[in-house]
């Protein structure tokens, strides 16, 4: 699984971009641990990460 793989099942799904970001945030806040453990389970570098990660 990567990124990209994971991206497509969202959209497979029909969410759209503002969607998915509003999932990376609820995510983020209510679990970062978890989070940051599944980002980087899909292959992200720390810089990735970051970017994700902010607000």
């Amino acid at each position: 699984m990567n990124k990209e793989n994971w991206v497509a099942m969202f959209k497979e799904i029909g969410l759209t971009d503002e969607q998915m970001k509003i999932w990376h945030c609820i995510f983020e806040e209510r679990y970062p641990a978890d989070h940051e453990a599944f980002l980087k389970w899909l292959g992200m570098n720390h810089d990735e990460i970051e970017k994700i990660r902010q607000p």
